[in-house]
């Protein structure tokens, strides 16, 4: 695995690329239920169809060839089909136990394809992020507006779902792990803490990309953070990335982008969404267009690591290389002490 200061210093010598939706990459292939469940699973007792993740196990070709797809379209980095693997989210299909096991397969896929693209091209060496979600609780807000003191997950609980995914991507050959997604801060704090005891209990480095999320023009996460108390809230991590996903297309990320650039003192990222949803759901931006928008977070010095989030293909991820190669990446900014 790579230290810390290697990534640190990947993403000052040029701009790196992430993939694109895993999520939407899968729908193209129109899977059933039986597809779902394989042959490991064909007798469950519970519908498995959406679950993701559990393709890992019982459609392994499918997620290869995805990764193959974006790593043919110009990733660095491919992410893990993860990012819902933790004990926490997988009870919504009874598939607890199965979080070990799922992340450590899903990371195997993943080293396999970027061992194949690296070898092919040995002056491109392709990386693997351990893709890790914020599940589907909330540690700091209630989901019940008649209670507002109620949690639905404790941070202890969070914890241990978070340190068994990481250390099955990590023993499934993960060079990163991505905390990505993140509405509330207090969820990443728990995936942090787990990360770090792994540090120690391994006596390895684990380098760690951290991406929020802010969920509307508020400029804010959903628990409240405007994006630089979000900073100041994970800088102890010592993350080498810290950056935006989700929630917003490129265009509406731009200022909180600027924000968070303006502060952080490592590498920033942003794969944003393909726009935002249409009334069916879907992300209408073209690779074209948004090629045009995050070839600008370029060309102003705001980012290390480009990608996308939901909505986009390989062919986003194509035209967003094509547009951005020749761009320096952000620099570091120099931070001053006060004495």
């Amino acid at each position: 695995m790579k230290s810390k200061q290697d990534f640190k210093t990947l993403f000052q010598e040029r701009i790196h690329f992430l993939d694109g939706a895993m999520g939407t990459m899968i729908q193209q292939y129109k899977l059933s239920e039986a597809d779902y469940r394989g042959k490991e699973y064909e007798n469950y007792d519970h519908s498995v169809k959406g679950n993701n993740d559990l393709l890992n196990i019982t459609q392994p070709h499918v997620i290869r060839e995805i990764h193959g797809k974006f790593l043919a379209a110009g990733a660095d980095i491919i992410e893990t089909n993860t990012f819902n693997a933790n004990r926490i989210s997988m009870a919504d299909y009874h598939m607890e136990d199965l979080s070990y096991e799922i992340n450590k397969k899903g990371a195997e896929i993943a080293r396999s394809a970027a061992d194949e693209y690296t070898q092919q091209r040995p002056n491109k060496p392709r990386y693997v992020a351990g893709s890790i979600g914020p599940t589907t609780k909330l540690a700091s807000m209630s989901p019940d507006v008649s209670n507002p003191g109620f949690r639905a997950v404790t941070f202890e609980e969070l914890y241990l779902a978070f340190k068994e995914q990481a250390e099955g991507l990590l023993d499934g050959g993960a060079d990163l792990l991505l905390i990505e997604t993140i509405t509330d801060t207090l969820n990443c704090k728990a995936a942090i803490y787990a990360i770090l005891e792994i540090e120690e209990e391994r006596g390895i480095e684990i380098p760690i990309m951290i991406s929020g999320t802010i969920t509307d023009n508020s400029g804010r996460t959903l628990s409240g953070q405007t994006v630089e108390a979000f900073w100041n809230s994970i800088v102890h991590a010592d993350p080498v990335t810290v950056g935006l996903n989700c929630a917003l297309g490129a265009e509406l990320m731009r200022p909180f982008l600027k924000n968070l650039s303006d502060v952080a003192t490592c590498a920033v990222s942003a794969h944003p969404n393909a726009g935002l949803p249409n009334e069916m759901g879907e992300y209408d931006e073209s690779p074209e267009y948004m090629a045009k928008v995050v070839g600008e977070f370029a060309s102003s010095g705001l980012v290390n690591v480009l990608g996308g989030c939901c909505g986009t293909t390989p062919g986003h991820i194509k035209a967003i290389t094509e547009k951005v190669k020749n761009y320096e990446p952000r620099m570091l900014m120099e931070v001053e002490l006060n004495t």
